[in-house]
């Protein structure tokens, strides 16, 4: 009925069956997921082997590893180093999420970035306050995938 509609609208001349075929078509082309970077401080090998093992390289569009770049959370640069390797930039917005207020919190707050602090460390303290705090990576994602942030 949609179709029919549109076509009306247009006065398109395909039939509405040919527009419905060719929407379907065209619509897996143009659905797209915001990027996704892996941050982390500490040594290259024990961080890369991690997430290797996790099969997150996998699943990731980037990572900015400390012991790689030699610039470590909660400095900025290194969560604009995974931006851009997204193709992103930090001004675009973004999330992050960790398990350490100083080094992920206040540093994707001091980034300009929306924060979850995953696990039990929610001692509020300044530029430390989170977003969000949750207790496991599932509730984080909860957040995420709500269209009300």
């Amino acid at each position: 009925m949609f179709f029919a509609k549109v076509r009306d609208h247009f006065g398109l001349p395909d039939p509405v069956a040919e527009l419905w075929g060719q929407y379907r078509r065209r619509m897996p082309h143009l659905v797209r997921c915001r990027p996704v970077a892996i941050v982390t401080n500490g040594a290259a090998d024990n961080q890369l082997g991690k997430i290797r093992q996790t099969v997150l390289a996998e699943v990731v569009d980037a990572m900015a590893l400390s012991g790689i770049e030699g610039i470590r959370k909660p400095e900025t640069r290194l969560l604009e180093i995974a931006a851009e390797r997204c193709g992103m930039a930090l001004s675009g917005g973004g999330w992050v999420i960790g398990d350490n207020l100083t080094a992920d919190i206040a540093g994707g707050r001091s980034a300009g970035l929306r924060t979850i602090s995953i696990g039990k460390d929610t001692r509020p303290e300044a530029g430390h306050e989170a977003d969000h705090t949750v207790t496991d990576v599932l509730q984080a994602m909860e957040i995420l995938l709500r269209r009300d942030w």
